[in-house]
Parts: C-alpha cells; structure tokens; sequence
C-alpha cells in the first residue's frame, strides 16, 4: 500500500507541477478571483472560532439528495470562475504550518483559502498564522476527509496543491453520478461511500447516524451495488473466503503451522468434518478445498455482528476486532467488505422494525457469545457508492480521493499517494 502512495503522489505531484507552470500564479489573476462579484454566494464571515468552521462543515443533508445536487451546480460554477481566473496558487510543502507560525508561506496559503472561500478576505495578507488562518485550515481539511486539526502537512498540502481544473473536473463527474441516485431513495436506506470510506443512515431525507468504515484494498475493491440488508447475524462465524484462504492464510500458514489454531480458526472438509491442519500440503493450493470457519468471539473476524444482504460479490458490513483502523486517514484496508465504526448503533436502527429486538437485547445476546442470526422486519435498502465530490451548502464543497481511479481523464489520487 505504502508503495501505491509513493507511486500515486509522484503522478499528483507531476499534475501539481503541470498546473501550476503557467501565468496562473500572477498577483492580478488572484485578484480578480477575490473580487469576482459572483463570490457572493461563498460563505466569507469565519471567525477565528475552529468550532464555527467545523459548524459550518457540518449537516445532516444526505449526500443523494435534490439539494446535493443544486449545491454541487452552484459549486461547478464557482469552480469555473476561478479555473477561468488563473486558479489558486500552489502552497509551498516544504515545512509543517500551524497556530503562531510566522512565515513567507502563509501569505501564499491565506490567498489559496480565500480562493476557495475558506478564510474571509477580512482576514488580510500577512505572514502571520494566527486565529483566523487556523479556522480556515481546519474547515479546508474538513471539507476533504482530512483530520480538522489546523495543522498543516503532506496530506493537506498535497490536498491544497491539486488544481482548481481537476477539482472542476470532479464536481462536474460527480453531478453525473448524483442525479442518478438523488430520486426517492425511500424513507429509510444505508449509503457507503467508497472514496470517503464513509457510511450514512438516512431517515426522512436526513442523516440519522455517520458512521466511518474501512473499505476495499486497491487490489481487492469494494464493489458497487444496490441491494437490501434483510439480515443481522449477532456473534457470527466467520467463514474465510477461498480469496483470503488462497493469498493470506495459505502463506501465513507456511511460516506459523499454529495460526489456525490460535485464532480458533476450524478447518472442515466439504462433508462437515473437521480436518487436522497438520495433515495438509500447506506447500499447494489444497487447502483452498476446505472451508475455513473462525468461531465468534472477540478475535473473530467480524467480532460483534454482520450484516447480510444480497451480493454478487459476496460481500457484507461487519464489525472489526481492529478498532485501531478507523483511527487511520487512509482507510482502505479490507477485502472488500465494509467495516463498520459504532456498528452496534446502526444494528440498533437497522433492527427498529423487527420485533423483540431492542438496543438491551442486542447487548445481552453480543454478551453471550450464541451466535444469533436475525431476520429483519423491514428490509433497509443499502448502496455501495463511489462519489469523491459533492456539496452539502453554499462553498461547503466536499473533495475526497479517486483511491480507485475511477473519476476518468480527471482521475486524482492525491492524500492516497502519500
């Protein structure tokens, strides 16, 4: 993965430089951004409060929805003004930024996040990073699913230093993708965002519950679907796909004979019965024609609960033993199924509607270990998206990776590359 990052930042660095060659950088064409008139619709009245920037990043608008969409065609032509105008200039990377910094740099970087709305032109141009630098870095970092710290380093440089024509090109791909799916979704359904490794649970055309996942490997994707999850199991077996047997245990196996054993993992031959590992040719693929079944318990695969819906892919959401990762800004770790945050909370209101099945019944039975397979009394919809750019407000202008590449001619891998 490390080695994807170096790979795809010498490529966005390569895009960086080739934008910012030209006489885009002139001090009149920044000008003429900053006092275009059709500015107005930006939000220019941030004060040095970081608690309004991120307030102001913050909303319970879906990311399908007719609104999205209207905030995404006004973003696309607040885009075009500044594209048109020469765009913003590229912000030196060469030295971590933050509160009380004095330095050259930041009179760059407060005219890159006035371009882009984020710091009112009230602000002025100095040196300085003071207060009202650091709410604009933190509602920038914000708006591209980066950690709304205020300090700036490679992620958020290589984030301000794409182009503002790429991030046109996104807005204007995405619209694309939002329309389709900004009809009536029904009145309760899940949403997965790939790109931002996101989940939404959306009730009455509001976000009820954010949750953060971990999504697909490069080399081993989360696919898209369209599908209803009509099943929670509460303390599942986890049963290894022929994927993971074939490129992870089998090799894993060849250096640690005990690994199935101690991670309570059974091996079981196609008629049920348990196969000692030890009588295995761990050398071949063999193995790949026995089932692999780990037990629940606290180091099972999926820990507390799955939750099953139709897939040709065969996929599903679950919870992680590693809660670690959801801690990490790159958060494409899996094999293609989708890890869940919190998951026991959108268990809860995915199971709303069956009966019996209160928020205290679910705990009691995670805490007993029987593993419960439950039928849902209302199928929730549920969809596998790939949307890196969308807008929830006037200038709240979301922007995530194409970690996939699937954006086209205007594909960017950017944080991803590091």
């Amino acid at each position: 993965m490390k080695t994807n990052r170096r790979h795809f930042l010498a490529g966005a660095g390569a895009l960086a430089a080739g934008a910012w060659s030209s006489a885009a950088f002139a001090q009149s064409a920044i000008e003429e951004v900053l006092g275009a008139r059709r500015r107005g619709t930006w939000t220019t009245q941030f004060d040095a409060r970081g608690a309004e920037s991120s307030a102001a990043v913050a909303t319970n608008l879906p990311i399908f929805s007719p609104q999205t969409v209207s905030f995404v065609e006004m973003a696309i032509q607040q885009y075009q003004q500044i594209a048109a105008s020469g765009g913003w200039p590229e912000v030196p990377g060469d030295k971590k930024l933050q509160i009380g910094v004095s330095d050259p740099a930041v009179v760059v970087l407060r005219k890159r996040l006035m371009v882009s709305g984020d710091l009112s032109e009230q602000a002025g141009i100095s040196p300085a990073f003071d207060s009202y630098v650091d709410a604009a870095a933190k509602r920038f970092q914000l708006r591209h699913g980066l950690p709304g710290d205020g300090v700036l380093g490679k992620y958020s440089f290589a984030a301000m230093n794409v182009s503002a024509n790429v991030r046109l090109g996104q807005l204007q791909t995405n619209l694309v993708r939002l329309r389709s799916m900004s009809g009536d979704l029904g009145p309760r359904y899940v949403v997965v965002n790939i790109p931002a490794a996101q989940i939404e649970a959306v009730e009455n055309g509001r976000v009820v519950s954010r949750h953060t996942a971990i999504v697909g490997k490069i080399d081993r994707q989360t696919p898209l679907l369209n599908s209803k999850i009509n099943e929670v199991i509460v303390n599942p077996y986890w049963n290894a796909p022929v994927s993971i047997v074939r490129r992870d245990i089998i090799p894993i196996m060849r250096k640690n004979p005990n690994y199935l054993t101690d991670n309570n993992i059974h091996l079981l031959a196609p008629d049920g019965k348990e196969v000692d590992p030890t009588t295995i040719d761990w050398s071949t693929d063999d193995a790949t024609k026995y089932r692999f079944r780990q037990d629940p318990g606290k180091i099972n695969a999926m820990a507390s609960v799955k939750i099953n819906f139709p897939s040709p892919d065969g996929v599903y959401m679950h919870d992680t033993p590693q809660q670690g990762l959801f801690n990490q800004l790159m958060r494409f770790d899996s094999s293609g199924c989708v890890r869940v945050q919190n998951v026991r909370d959108l268990v809860s209101w995915l199971l709303r509607g069956t009966p019996g099945w209160d928020r205290q019944r679910l705990e009691e039975t995670i805490k007993s270990g029987a593993n419960t397979p439950v039928e849902l009394g209302d199928p929730t919809p549920v969809h596998f998206v790939y949307i890196t750019a969308w807008s929830t407000g006037p200038g709240v202008v979301q922007f995530r990776d194409d970690i996939y590449g699937r954006d086209g001619a205007q594909e960017l891998k950017m944080s991803s590359a590091i």
